[in-house]
């Protein structure tokens, strides 16, 4: 590749990106299926199997919650929610990784001088100590939470805190997000989208319906940099 073709690889990058965290980064689902499993035992239940929980991680832990115990009432597992994040914290980064090609795809963007960050709506706490885990806690250039700010996504404020805190204007940006939170956030802020089609997804979730900028199947996708949307 010529020098002028690499520089104009590298000006397609965004000047920014940032990602949500479970379904996007970090396949989290075993992690959260090992909680789920500890908290039916308690209960006497058997098992669950992971592909009854994965859809739902991206919900959050009311929803997993709901699919380890759909018998329950859910203002009673509402109650449950705190032991959930309890336990979530012993098993943290134990059993799920970062999906295929991502570390490829980081590395692309901060070989292209592009800072990148995370915007999730897990508690922060918990996503702070994940970061060392993934040896990300200098690579990531910021980190919101689901109680960073007093709103989450769907909420765009923190996109745009985000962006803020990194000095790079929101239109100048890309969010990557695997649901319509996600991109629903993103369109609020003025965000370029992707959407990533390789994470967390019940059976009636249209992505394509979600008008997300891009629709990308795997993370190994975005090592091209022409596979971002495009920016103002």
């Amino acid at each position: 590749m010529s020098a002028a073709v690499a520089a104009q690889a590298t000006q397609a990058f965004p000047k920014a990106v940032l990602f949500d965290l479970d379904g996007t980064l970090l396949d989290s689902a075993p992690d959260m299926l090992a909680v789920a499993n500890l908290m039916r035992a308690q209960h006497g239940l058997a098992p669950m199997p992971l592909d009854d929980l994965r859809a739902h991680v991206s919900k959050g832990s009311r929803a997993m919650l709901g699919a380890a115990f759909p018998h329950v009432d859910a203002s009673e597992r509402d109650g449950w929610v705190q032991q959930f994040l309890d336990l979530y914290e012993r098993e943290l980064g134990l059993h799920g990784a970062p999906f295929d090609g991502v570390e490829p795809m980081l590395a692309a963007l901060e070989a292209a001088g592009r800072p990148w960050g995370i915007v999730t709506n897990k508690p922060e706490y918990l996503a702070r100590k994940l970061m060392p885990l993934l040896g990300w806690e200098t690579r990531c250039a910021v980190l919101i939470g689901g109680d960073t700010l007093a709103v989450r996504k769907p909420d765009p404020l923190p996109l745009t805190v985000a962006a803020q805190h990194i000095g790079i204007d929101p239109a100048d940006c890309v969010y990557v997000g695997d649901d319509e939170r996600d991109i629903l956030a993103a369109r609020g802020a003025g965000m370029a989208s992707v959407v990533a089609l390789w994470g967390y997804r019940l059976a009636e979730d249209d992505p394509i319906a979600w008008r997300g900028d891009v629709l990308i199947d795997a993370p190994s996708d975005l090592i091209e940099a022409g596979a971002w949307p495009a920016t103002r």
